[in-house]
């Protein structure tokens, strides 16, 4: 498909499904009924943020001169600002950019490591069962900087400086807070209001900012001003890492100066599946996106467009290729420097289809074992593309909103608690170990077709996020939808499978189905032995690129569940 059929109209490919989705937004004469808008489009270049301010500043930077990698850091360090619910500079990142001129794909991970003075028999003696998800216990280094640091020594064109400078300039006049962060800046205070720092930078006036109070946050601004002017070594070896080490220490956690003054990432190879004749590209862990070529890998034995986007048989299909990619995710994903995790294995195409053999088409499955594969991450997501043709694919999460909840005084900014995702199982592959990394949930992805760059897309949101990358691949290649559609239409969400920190899937999980699946499919998929449970908001984040190579322009969508804005020039 040269312009992909999925930008132009694909009623018939939509099967009958069109006739029987309730609506679920306002009328359109265009496009599925579904749909929220229509696609952004533009020749020169491209963002897609959860945060209109930050998409804007995305684009200015390009206009200035930077490219697509300069806005996609100058864009992450406005965002954590500005939905400091699901990011900023004390979580993680990774990333995947195309690079133009040498017409490659290049991989980031920038998650830290556990701090080497924590130790398993620390958690054992003092009786946890789990590591706790707040507080001072479950403290990794915060890998976000280096990331951004490490992508501009290696593809940046303006300086740091500039690229931060848009942030530092709403983090000291303020910026009005929208209608989602608002609410999620609340749900997140009522627990974390009494964690050490917290209430003092977003709790200044004794509660977080109300849907377009002006916010202001000084603390992070100067953060900023450091890390423009005196580079990476300052957040890792310099002031910022003594204020951080001071903190934890104060408040008896181990997360110390030497963790951070140790800390590097890691240029990695993403690694791929092809479905359909597109090749999805994907991070190896130990992160989760793996998990998103299984789950393709078992699903194209089936047709999945003849079955119909609101039919109980792609749901049941699809959610048990969920299961089963899981149980292998619970299993082997973890950090590579400590276990051999067989990637090549996991995502083998005659694997994916021994695999999809177990799959029961008329009845849900209770409990799957992991399979033994041939051998050899609240968040958020922002693409960017620039006119030379880079696309950046970029994720960047605290884990749990707001994380740790942990805030060193004077820093601006809350520390991630990652940690929470070890297992503590001696025999587990992902049990807690000094210097680890843990096993994590958030991916960016790519698409490539025939060696292009196709697509630059990503959908936050913990486990949902494998979910959806597969949810997405799909709407646009088998139910033929666009680059909008496919994140707009109502999605599919499995929990409760088995966990990489150390629980198991007994019982089947539970379903949940966003408004837009009609009575009829619910009703078959719980004959069929499924949990069906409402849920609201735990589908997930979208943000995607489209790369019209034939038309040699850009096409982008954004996420209408949150405040997200896709804009070009």
């Amino acid at each position: 498909m040269a312009k992909l059929n999925i930008i132009a109209s694909a009623a018939l490919a939509f099967s009958c499904a069109a006739t029987t989705l309730p609506s679920t937004a306002g009328d359109r004469i265009t496009g599925h009924h579904f749909a929220t808008r229509s696609e952004a489009m533009g020749p020169t270049a491209m963002a897609a943020t959860s945060q209109p301010l930050a998409t804007q500043v995305a684009l200015d930077i390009m206009q200035e001169g930077g490219n697509a990698i300069d806005a996609a850091i100058a864009a992450n360090a406005v965002l954590g600002l500005v939905e400091p619910t699901g990011n900023g500079i004390g979580g993680d990142l990774y990333a995947i950019v195309w690079d133009a001129e040498a017409k490659k794909l290049h991989g980031l991970n920038a998650s830290g490591r556990s701090p080497q003075s924590l130790t398993l028999d620390y958690f054992k003696e003092n009786g946890y069962e789990s590591i706790p998800a707040r507080g001072v216990l479950p403290l990794s280094v915060p890998g976000a900087v280096d990331g951004w640091f490490e992508l501009h020594d290696r593809f940046g064109e303006l300086s740091m400086d500039k690229i931060l400078q848009p942030a530092i300039n709403y983090a000291e006049s303020g910026f009005p807070v929208t209608e989602v962060i608002a609410y999620y800046m609340k749900r997140n205070a009522e627990v974390l209001k009494d964690i050490p720092g917290f209430a003092d930078v977003f709790m200044r006036d004794g509660s977080v900012p109300d849907k377009g109070e002006r916010f202001k946050n000084p603390d992070l601004a100067n953060t900023y001003k450091t890390l423009a002017k005196e580079g990476r070594d300052s957040f890792y070896k310099g002031k910022i890492a003594r204020t951080i080490n001071d903190f934890v220490e104060e408040h008896d956690g181990f997360l110390s100066y030497e963790d951070l003054a140790q800390h590097s990432s890691t240029w990695v190879d993403p690694v791929s599946t092809n479905y359909r004749g597109y090749d999805l590209w994907e991070l190896p862990p130990n992160t989760q996106g793996i998990a998103a070529l299984q789950i393709l890998n078992m699903l194209e034995q089936f047709d999945i467009k003849a079955m119909g986007y609101d039919s109980p048989e792609y749901i049941h299909h699809f959610v048990e290729a969920k299961k089963l990619a899981f149980e292998d995710r619970a299993k082997y994903y973890s950090d590579p420097a400590f276990n051999d995790v067989p990637v090549q294995g996991l995502i083998d195409k005659e694997y994916g289809k021994k695999r999809a053999q177990l799959i029961n088409s008329e009845r849900a499955g209770r409990s799957y074992e992991p399979g033994n594969p041939p051998t050899e991450g609240d968040t958020i997501y922002l693409t960017t593309a620039d006119k030379d043709g880079n696309m950046v694919s970029l994720i960047q999460s605290n884990y749990r909103g707001m994380g740790s909840g942990v805030t060193p005084t004077g820093l601006g900014f809350v520390l991630q608690n990652r940690g929470e995702l070890f297992a503590l199982d001696p025999n587990h592959r992902n049990v807690f170990e000094p210097g680890k990394r843990p096993f994590h949930t958030i991916i960016p992805a790519f698409v490539t077709k025939d060696g292009k760059p196709i697509m630059s897309y990503g959908v936050m949101g913990g486990a949902t996020q494998p979910q959806m990358h597969a949810q997405i691949l799909i709407n646009l290649i088998d139910f033929g939808m666009n680059l909008q559609e496919a994140g707009d239409a109502p999605r599919i969400l499995h929990t409760g499978s088995s966990q990489p920190t150390g629980s198991v899937m007994e019982d089947g999980g539970v379903v949940s189905l966003e408004n837009g699946f009609s009575k009829n499919t619910r009703r078959k998929l719980i004959k069929m032995g499924h949990t069906l449970q409402e849920a609201v908001g735990p589908y997930g984040g979208y943000q995607a690129i489209w790369k019209d190579h034939e038309e040699d322009v850009y096409i982008g969508a954004s996420e209408s569940r949150k405040d997200g804005h896709a804009a070009g020039y």
